[in-house]
């Protein structure tokens, strides 16, 4: 019994260290600095704007914004409000900062393996992209793809086009649409969800039932419309289907390219952290270079990549705030349109500040889960 009691007593949790006052009323006293400060700052502001007859708050959000918005997933029109306008310039934000970090990961993941491949050929040619692109600054390779776009592609009385259903020009890209009512959309949408996610619970079958489904969900979207909306070219341009800008196009393309390559390195570093024994080990199984890589080195090194990638993907959401300088109507360049109206500088660049700092915490929310699933779980 006392054996017992005193292994027991050898496993017990230390206790806890005493309340440290000074340390508290320390932190304590910074803190009510830091707020006297910004009450400070704010009234100042508040008392020099009333001096010089400029409104102050946030009230002008319900007034009319009286301004166009040349395109978006949103419905906007110049008569209504700005909030109205801030709502679309965010989901402007995040129709071209998503897709980017989407095909950015996608192309990450290649040149990272690229660059540990057993060819020489190969990861030259993996390493060389990385290097150019990331020593090029992101603006610049942002009014490269603009001016490419508008300027080396022909004009809409002769685009380039794959027969109806794709049309490329200095208008930017027409792709026919099925043409579907919220009703008739349900059910591919529904299979959309559904079907990769039954996949994915069919884990000994995974790597069959995976391909089999993004398949079938292509087949549904491309067999259940009706009908077609396609592009129709005239003298005047192409209208009808779907119409990805050129200022859309260079912005998502930029992106991609410049947080690829950055990608690139966090999963290369991430591949050879793994210890040279566990790719000794899957020689010994006789597994092929892409069996041990999707089952062994890559969701090892996933607890070393997940960190530096959240970083990417936050600096991805805040490096498309340069879509300004091609004239994309995301968030920044709504609220400078209606600072420029209104006069409301602080307030202004208070909403594009708070929208940012809500996007990255979110993203950091997500992807600290994620990274909690990732690790290495200790028994």
């Amino acid at each position: 019994m006392t054996t017992v009691e005193s292994a027991s007593s050898a496993i017990a949790a230390p206790p806890k260290p005493p309340l440290n006052l000074r340390s508290l009323a320390l932190q304590a006293l910074a803190l009510a600095i830091v707020v006297a400060i910004g009450a400070w700052l704010v009234h100042n502001a508040t008392a020099n704007l009333a001096a010089r007859n400029i409104a102050s708050g946030f009230g002008f959000l319900g007034d009319t914004a009286g301004f166009a918005i040349s395109e978006g997933v949103l419905p906007y029109e110049p008569s209504d409000s700005y909030a109205r306008a801030f709502a679309a310039g965010v989901a402007n934000t995040l129709r071209a900062a998503l897709p980017a970090v989407a095909l950015a990961t996608l192309l990450g993941l290649v040149l990272g393996i690229a660059q540990i491949s057993r060819n020489a050929l190969v990861r030259l040619l993996s390493r060389g992209v990385v290097d150019i692109v990331r020593n090029v600054p992101l603006l610049v390779q942002v009014l490269l793809w603009y001016f490419a776009l508008t300027e080396l592609l022909p004009g809409t009385d002769m685009p380039l086009h794959v027969d109806e259903v794709i049309f490329l020009s200095k208008e930017g890209l027409q792709l026919a649409v099925p043409e579907l009512t919220a009703s008739q959309a349900v059910v591919p949408l529904a299979l959309t969800v559904v079907l990769p996610w039954l996949a994915w619970l069919a884990k000994p079958w995974r790597r069959l039932t995976l391909p089999a489904t993004l398949l079938a969900v292509v087949a549904v979207w491309l067999l259940w419309p009706d009908s077609w909306q396609h592009p129709q070219p005239s003298a005047f341009g192409i209208s009808g289907g779907a119409t990805l800008s050129p200022e859309w196009l260079a912005l998502v393309i930029a992106l991609t390219q410049y947080s690829g390559v950055y990608c690139a390195e966090i999963v290369r570093a991430g591949l050879q952290a793994v210890p040279r024994g566990q790719w000794e080990a899957t020689h010994a199984l006789s597994l092929t270079r892409g069996q041990a890589l999707r089952q062994v080195i890559i969701p090892q090194s996933l607890r070393v990549i997940v960190p530096p990638y959240t970083s990417l993907v936050m600096n991805t959401i805040k490096n498309s705030s340069l879509a300004v300088a091609i004239g994309y109507p995301d968030i920044v360049s709504a609220a400078t349109t209606a600072l420029n109206q209104n006069g409301q500088a602080i307030e202004c660049i208070a909403i594009i500040a708070a929208v940012y700092l809500a996007l990255n915490l979110l993203t950091a929310l997500v992807m600290g889960i994620v990274n909690a699933r990732v690790q290495l779980k200790e028994r």
